[in-house]
């Protein structure tokens, strides 16, 4: 499937107005493993945002809000995407060419992080992670991060937050296999990790991904880490 041209709007993108289109063109396409990948995008001049918040891509009726990985000084936007081979999105979106026009609105989304003097946990299901790139490319460090896949190949950005997080543990889900092997790695899901391995504490748990992670770590909030706030994002 290809991305056809979109005639040009007038209309201006701006934190007042996120709701007004803007079209954008694909500038590359970078694959981070057989499941996801970056596609980068030239910004509209007066597109504001701050790290966390997401851009709505609209393709004929179809609509996908996806995260921002940018940060707000870059020239450019990037997202990331999880491939489904029969979505509705992800492939046109796959396959577009270099210099395709894709139309966008936004910024979107309140998922922002605010400093209250607790520890910060940030947890992610797959591509839940962008936020979290997005914020710690803004310059954001000392902070937990937990980022459950359930294959080992879709640990991207584990290079970014080994260096600035305060600590970062990949959480494989699915049973044992051969490419599971890799150094740190937590056998079981971010929940279990918080149940069984995080320090009794107070803390501020920032979610990112699926319903099933984000609600069971609500719960265990609720129940272990009493006076914790929770801020959450359902991406699927």
């Amino acid at each position: 499937m290809e991305i056809r041209p979109l005639e040009k709007k007038n209309h201006s993108t701006t934190p007042d107005n996120p709701g007004a289109s803007q079209t954008v063109e694909v500038l590359q396409r970078r694959w981070l493993s057989d499941n996801a990948f970056e596609i980068e995008l030239t910004r509209p001049p007066a597109l504001e945002f701050a790290p966390g918040q997401a851009i709505r891509v609209i393709h004929d009726s179809i609509e996908r809000y996806y995260s921002l990985i940018s940060t707000p000084q870059d020239s450019t936007l990037r997202i990331c995407v999880y491939h489904i081979p029969r979505g509705s999105l992800s492939p046109v979106l796959a396959a577009a060419e270099i210099g395709a026009s894709i139309r966008i609105t936004g910024p979107h989304g309140y998922f922002t992080f605010s400093t209250s003097g607790r520890t910060p946990v940030f947890a992610a299901t797959g591509t839940g992670i962008a936020p979290f790139v997005s914020m710690g490319r803004s310059g954001m460090s000392d902070f937990i991060l937990l980022h459950e896949v359930e294959l080992a190949e879709d640990f991207y950005y584990q290079d970014l937050f080994l260096n600035i997080a305060s600590s970062y543990t990949p959480c494989l889900s699915a049973p044992a296999t051969a490419d599971s092997s890799l150094p740190g790695i937590f056998h079981g899901s971010a929940a279990d990790f918080i149940k069984n391995r995080l320090a009794p504490g107070v803390y501020d748990f920032y979610l990112c991904g699926k319903r099933e992670m984000t609600s069971r770590i609500t719960l265990l909030a609720d129940e272990l880490f009493p006076g914790s706030n929770v801020f959450r994002e359902v991406f699927y």
